[in-house]
């Protein structure tokens, strides 16, 4: 699949996804380039999501509000690993993984953040000398 044609689909899915889902997003966004977790380059995300994060000591947020993040390029990448890819179901997954992130966010819920962290761990358990991949945080 193509980057404009993964991008149309993510935008296809978003039409669907009723709006009191979508409240307080300021986007969601897809970008060419893979993701690579920063602690572990084995590891790419295919998609993530950043809130508002903390009150810093000047009384500003750390970001620029509430944005999901899709990689095409983790998708692209974990493509290849697999030759049985569904690109339709990942994509799905990985977008409504990430505003359940967003809902949760907003009730102050951490319950897929816990998920996300032991499935983290389980990686790192496991050790294995093949790629994986997962969804951000």
């Amino acid at each position: 699949m193509d980057f404009q044609r993964f991008k149309t689909l993510i935008e296809d899915f978003l039409d669907v996804i009723p709006e009191e889902f979508m409240t307080g997003l300021q986007g969601v966004h897809v970008f060419e380039p893979a993701k690579r977790d920063p602690n572990n380059p084995r590891l790419v995300r295919l998609g993530e999501y950043t809130d508002p994060g903390p009150d810093s000591v000047l009384d500003h947020r750390v970001h620029l509000g509430r944005h999901v993040a899709i990689y095409y390029g983790s998708f692209l990448e974990v493509a290849r690993y697999n030759p049985e890819f569904d690109w339709e179901f990942q994509a799905w997954d990985t977008l409504t993984h990430e505003l359940q992130h967003h809902n949760e966010s907003k009730a102050g819920e951490i319950t897929l953040i816990e998920w996300d962290r032991r499935a983290l761990e389980a990686f790192r358990r496991n050790r294995s000398i093949e790629p994986w991949w997962g969804e951000g945080s």
